[in-house]
């Protein structure tokens, strides 16, 4: 075969570039699109996969990432995502490494990096899948369809459906399709078969599947090279192995996912399943050939079900299934051998990496997950790029215009949505106009609006996403929250016993529950809460805190600092827990014992103010000014503008009889704070008596 065989490559409206320079514009494509990312924030649910995850701590051992799924959850957990995937998280641990410590834009620059490498490894996969590599007779390759693999590479690079893939920091997809790349070079550029190459791809297809479960599909490399029975019988061994191997470290049972998560899975009837399974595969199609309406999440009433056959939207899946039957009839009987090819590669490489998603084996945690499609997008650049070939061999006009418009479009896209990622705020906004019945949209606008400390805006999301979603326990106990702060306690108990009645095991909510009945003088309830939230979260400082609380309003002293001691032994740097053991020991008259707490306290948290300036009102009551003076300006050196500390240290200065010094931090305490309690008074009582010592001297 000689590279004019290919007569449609030729009508590509593309010019005919060199290896090295198409690989240079690809990965400058793939550069522009997502290059305005790479100083992002964390974003969504990278809080759960790098900032909180403890296995890209170096103090962590290595071993874990072996024990633990993607989030740092111990895979045997009741709890866990089963989603394992150490070798992501290893690239996570070496950017923590590298940088030294969570700085986005190392990991953001990995993963633009990451995208733009796969896009140029796609010129050979895209070469090898429409008509192979042929040798010049001087050990070179040369692509037989060099502007047509070039054509579907810069598609590749610059389709906006990844943009959630390369501008999150998530990495599985991208790392995941790394491997079926290199796969595709090393086995599908040489036809001849090899038992050899037939194991590295097994090797490489668990490789793959240690980034991403995806990993699985690089064994469809194996399917361009000859030696049909056994290629196909050792892939099978392989790959059932592989399988095997993985379902005995997820612990032999999927996931456990809720009903929001995807609906479809939980309908009844088994017609109506399959119907709305259909119907989530011709959104993702719609994704690929439409890539405007892009969200970072689908569930929660983002794609109501279909439960009726006059629904409109039936006809989406009838025509996708329309549209594959015609792609696939081509692909089985053109005359055209090579479009055959094109089409049978193409359509493999769109369905195949998508069937893990599909529902059809096991039930999936999201209706509709753009990062999925990152692989199965290559299938479709690669159909695209035949469809350009081909409608450029029949239409002459406009060819070039056309294709260039298409691929700006691409890039405009994907730069716009690259941007939309870079914080939560702005992605969170693009999301209302896609899926406007999302209540989880609503409710993440909602929750970074209160974290920008705009909780007026933040009740008003909160509230539609209750609204949308009547059982939305987070989003209860998120506005359940914020009516305590605006002391609408009626309303926030409301709400927050409701999320406890449709959540019984969920902790937070009853901690914020007791909180809540406190404050309304409901002690005996608010104590039933607070023993709630513990029985069903056993390490919970922040509830034993509060139930301290409970107990010194009660005046049970004992049980208020037994609670505080849990909450410091649970968490040791808890500075509240600590500061009221002493304040209530002081007040109680155990001072020596407020003391010994004190400075236990301080040995832990050696630059708290607040523990310093309680533990020298300690000191100060026992008359050791010298050392509660140390600690009072040590308190200020830290933070000098707490009125409070400049007039306890006035006082103390007053007892001791250092007058001129009680003098200058009296002054100073009222000029931060005019309206102090006690400080004028004492700042005019000492003024008579400076008065009477100037009369005496003189």
């Amino acid at each position: 075969m000689v590279l004019s065989e290919l007569y449609w490559d030729h009508h590509i409206p593309l010019p005919k570039l060199g290896p090295l320079q198409s690989r240079l514009v690809t990965a400058f494509v793939a550069l522009v699109c997502f290059i305005n990312s790479y100083d992002g924030d964390f974003v969504f649910d990278d809080s759960e996969a790098i900032i909180n995850n403890k296995d890209l701590n170096p103090d962590t051992p290595l071993s874990n990432i072996w024990k633990n799924d993607f989030w740092g959850s111990n895979l045997s957990s009741n709890s866990s995502h089963k989603s394992y995937r150490p070798l992501t998280v290893l690239t996570f641990r070496i950017n923590y490494l590298l940088a030294g410590g969570l700085h986005p834009i190392g990991f953001h620059m990995l993963n633009v990096a990451l995208h733009c490498v796969i896009s140029v490894l796609m010129i050979d996969v895209f070469a090898i899948l429409i008509g192979g590599l042929v040798h010049d007779g001087r050990g070179a390759k040369l692509s037989l369809s060099p502007k047509a693999s070039f054509l579907a590479a810069l598609f590749f690079a610059s389709h906006p459906v990844h943009t959630e893939s390369v501008s999150r920091v998530g990495r599985r997809d991208s790392a995941g399709c790394l491997c079926p790349a290199l796969e595709f070079l090393s086995v599908g550029g040489d036809k001849k078969f090899s038992v050899l190459w037939i194991f590295g791809s097994i090797l490489l297809c668990a490789v793959a599947m240690l980034c991403k479960e995806q990993g699985i599909t690089v064994l469809i490399g194996g399917l361009v090279r000859s030696g049909l029975f056994m290629r196909l019988a050792l892939l099978f061994l392989g790959g059932s192995f592989l399988l095997y191997a993985r379902w005995r470290i997820m612990g032999t049972g999927p996931p456990s996912f809720t009903e929001v998560d995807n609906p479809a899975s939980f309908a009844e009837n088994v017609i109506l399943r399959i119907v709305n399974y259909n119907y989530y595969y011709s959104l993702n199609a719609w994704l690929l050939l439409c890539p405007w309406w892009l969200c970072f999440d689908w569930s929660m009433g983002c794609v109501p079900l279909i439960k009726s056959a006059t629904d409109w939207r039936i006809f989406w899946p009838l025509l996708l299934w329309c549209c594959l039957m015609g792609l696939v009839y081509q692909a089985l009987c053109s005359q055209d051998s090579n479009k055959r090819r094109t089409l049978t590669f193409g359509l493999v490489l769109l369905v195949i990496p998508f069937l893990p998603a599909s529902n059809l084996f096991f039930r999936v945690g999201f209706v509709i997950a753009e990062r999925v499609l990152y692989l199965s997008s290559a299938g479709y650049c690669l159909i695209l790029a035949y469809a350009v070939g081909f409608c450029s061999c029949h239409w002459k006009k406009h060819k070039v215009s056309a294709t260039l418009t298409l691929l700006c479009v691409n890039v405009a896209r994907s730069a716009q949505r690259s941007q939309q990622w870079r914080s939560e705020q702005s992605l969170f906004a693009s999301a209302l106009s896609v899926c406007p019945l999302n209540a989880k949209v609503h409710y993440n606008v909602g929750k970074n609006l209160a974290d920008r400390g705009n909780q007026s805006a933040a009740v008003k999301y909160y509230r539609e996403a209750v609204r949308l979603h009547p059982k939305y326990v987070h989003a209860m106990n998120n506005l359940g929250n914020i009516l305590k702060e605006r002391n609408e306690l009626k309303e926030a108990e409301v709400l927050l016993s409701a999320a406890v009645n449709i959540q019984p095991d969920f902790a937070a909510a009853w901690m914020n529950l007791g909180i809540v009945q406190n404050s309304l003088k409901k002690f005996d309830k608010a104590e039933q809460s607070y023993w709630n939230a513990i029985k069903f979260r056993k390490k919970y400082p922040d509830c034993y805190y509060n139930l301290g609380r409970l107990y010194a309003d009660l005046n049970r002293s004992i049980d208020a600092l037994n609670a505080w001691r849990n909450a410091t032994m649970l968490k040791p740097d808890h500075s509240l827990a600590w500061n009221n053991m002493v304040i209530l020991l002081d007040n109680t008259g155990n001072l020596a014992q407020a003391e010994l707490i004190g400075k236990e306290a301080l040995k832990i948290l050696p630059k708290d103010h607040t523990i310093m300036f309680s533990l020298a009102n300690v000191l100060g009551k026992q008359e050791k000014y010298k050392e509660s003076e140390g600690f009072f300006l040590n308190a200020l050196k830290i933070n000098p503008n707490v009125a409070s500390c400049h007039g306890n240290l006035a006082v103390l200065y007053h007892r001791w009889g250092k007058l001129d010094l009680a003098k200058r931090h009296y002054e100073l305490s009222l000029r931060l704070d005019p309206s102090a309690p006690g400080t004028k008074e004492n700042y005019n009582m000492l003024k008579r008596k400076l008065e009477l010592r100037q009369r005496t001297v003189g």
